[in-house]
């Protein structure tokens, strides 16, 4: 669908709405009378400019040569043809100071726009969102370099450097579907050359840092092949040379990954490694033999496993370390003749889910388990499978960062710490 079209489908979908056609007339002359005094004022502002300028301009003084028209988008709709102060020579070097504060001042905007489209819209809703706003229908592109404009934020933010380094880093990844150009070309129905693109399963490593105070805060993220040890040392390789001190990291919480286990043991050698008890719980559902119950039912099932869970977590609400470890014994009584591999696996690698108890007691929610990250990832899952495959690593990482400062916002925590 072209502009033309996608203008007409939305005047039809306003012509159907509730609104009647004189709202529909008023909103219009409103937004043409702000536009344009918003349009006369940023004119005035140039010329000001310019004239102060040129007033405090050194050596040869270029004169005035008319105007040039701009496109600018304000809040309130389309300049079409802002008229821009031109002078005879040096106007591409130029960068006018009051259009800087003005794209400033609209940046807010532009991020609604974004959250917009982490809260599900699509680039098409986008377009009919936005013609609200500007009165004109922007193209896919143009919309598509509205939401990756994020890119200099998210880059900005993984590149700078860790003055301060946690003692606690949570650290998990989570997988995603990204287009990759073949090398080949195709031609398309409308017989144009496209570059051909196959779907790749890719991971984005996250790591998230927890403070002595329970703050937190994404620390860094970036797209990998794999959750190999190999990956895992390049990911850290990032945070060490951003300033990370790896004599100060006391704690790394995971859901127990091999190639990340033996990443931190060589790049890390003072963190201690917390195994998420969610991932160490639940990694017995699949160990169920359902022992005293010749034929279960699903709901004789689902009450073994509730009970089996229940009294699992309940050995990490003792009060202490030794109190723990006497509540496995009681749980292992209980359970070890009904379901012994279950309880089997949960003994395995026991140790490592106690390492929180370090720490002082209201850590503990934050640190004994992954779910920081988690609940950024399953919302981050959500706009993936609703996307299917992102176009590039650029805005699949885009899209990350939005939803992880989205979900941030939504409990009041800064999105970044000072790091």
């Amino acid at each position: 669908m072209n502009t033309q079209e996608c203008e007409a489908a939305i005047l039809r979908i306003q012509a159907a709405s509730f609104q009647s056609e004189l709202e529909v007339a008023l909103q219009q002359e409103l937004r043409q009378r702000v536009v344009a005094t918003v349009r006369s004022v940023l004119e005035a502002a140039l010329v000001e400019e310019v004239t102060a300028d040129l007033a405090e301009w050194e050596g040869a003084r270029p004169r005035r040569s008319g105007y040039y028209p701009r496109i600018t988008d304000t809040q309130y709709g389309r300049i079409p043809d802002l008229r821009v102060p031109k002078l005879r020579w040096g106007n591409e070097q130029r960068e006018w100071r009051v259009l800087t504060r003005y794209e400033k001042g609209v940046r807010g905007w532009l991020e609604q726009v974004s959250q917009l489209y982490v809260l599900g819209l699509s680039l098409r809703d986008l377009q009919v969102a936005l013609y609200t706003q500007l009165g004109t229908v922007l193209s896919p592109t143009a919309i598509n370099r509205v939401t990756l404009a994020v890119q200099q934020q998210y880059t900005a933010v993984c590149q700078a450097v860790i003055a301060q380094t946690p003692p606690v880093l949570i650290m998990d990844g989570v997988y995603v579907t990204i287009l990759y150009p073949t090398g080949a070309w195709v031609e398309d129905a409308a017989g144009h050359l496209r570059a051909e693109m196959r779907a790749v399963e890719r991971v984005i490593l996250a790591a998230l840092a927890v403070w002595p105070d329970g703050s937190y805060h994404l620390l860094h993220f970036a797209v990998a092949g794999s959750e190999e040890e190999r990956t895992w040392k390049d990911f850290l390789g990032q945070l060490l040379a951003r300033g990370l001190d790896p004599q100060a990291v006391q704690l790394v919480v995971s859901d127990g990954t091999k190639g990340l286990v033996t990443a931190v043991e060589t790049l890390l050698p003072h963190a201690r490694l917390q195994r998420c008890i969610t991932h160490k719980v639940r990694g017995m559902q699949r160990y169920l033999q359902y022992g005293g119950l010749p034929a279960p039912t699903p709901a004789q099932q689902q009450q073994r496993w509730q009970e089996l869970e229940t009294d699992a977590y309940a050995i990490y609400d003792a009060p202490d370390r030794a109190s723990a470890q006497q509540r496995l014994a009681d749980f292992t009584t209980k359970w070890q003749a009904l379901e012994p591999q279950a309880v089997h696996n949960f003994q395995w690698g026991f140790a490592r889910t106690l390492e929180f108890y370090r720490f002082p007691p209201p850590l503990w929610p934050h640190i004994r388990t992954t779910n920081l990250l988690e609940r950024r990832f399953r919302t981050f899952r959500t706009r993936a499978d609703e996307i299917g495959a992102f176009p590039n690593e650029t805005s699949c990482l885009g899209v990350f960062f939005m939803i992880a400062r989205y979900e941030h916002a939504k409990f009041d925590r800064p999105f970044m710490a000072n790091t």
